[in-house]
């Protein structure tokens, strides 16, 4: 390789390095911004009397197990929420155009959604994974959990038998 190659090659090195330092520095700024004075605690919604419409679905991953003596299914799933949070909107082209960052989960507002018939006492969801949170104030998260959820169970046509076990999910407060 001779000398001009070798030159180019670390001019357009360095440019993406600077790069990429320069949307990490607008990452950084962005976060400082957003959450000087974001409060978790305060619902996402400009009026009090307004509610805040979540999406949820659910992917279940694993039937793990299907206890016919205690009336039981354990499933491993993923949970999908999806909610706005008009407090966390900004404008792309002042971050080096960031549309979009993972953020712990832990720093912001989050739907108390549960499983009413759970049969072991873990009500909601338990591993904190991050969410993506996009510049107009739109959030997903999806964590995993696994649930223990009562469920009617008759096995009296064995081996021929289906099962229907129900999840149901709503808001522990609202």
């Amino acid at each position: 390789m001779d000398i001009h190659t070798c030159l180019v090659l670390i001019t357009l090195i360095d440019r993406a390095c600077s790069q990429l330092g320069a949307r990490g520095h607008a990452e950084e700024r962005l976060l400082h911004n957003l959450f000087a004075s974001y409060n978790k605690l305060s619902r996402p919604v400009q009026n009090t009397s307004d509610t805040v419409l979540v999406h949820f679905g659910l992917s279940i991953a694993q039937l793990i197990d299907v206890d016919e003596k205690n009336q039981m299914m354990t499933t491993n799933v993923w949970v999908k929420q999806e909610w706005n949070d008009y407090k966390l909107r900004w404008n792309p082209e002042e971050y080096e155009n960031v549309t979009s960052i993972r953020i712990p989960s832990e720093i912001i507002w989050r739907p108390d959604i549960v499983l009413y018939n759970n049969a072991d006492g873990d009500f909601a969801v338990t591993h904190l994974t991050k969410a993506h949170l996009f510049y107009d104030g739109h959030i997903k998260w999806t964590p995993p959990a696994i649930y223990k959820s009562s469920c009617s169970i008759d096995v009296t046509f064995f081996p021929f038998d289906q099962q229907s076990c129900k999840m149901k999910f709503g808001s522990w407060t609202y």
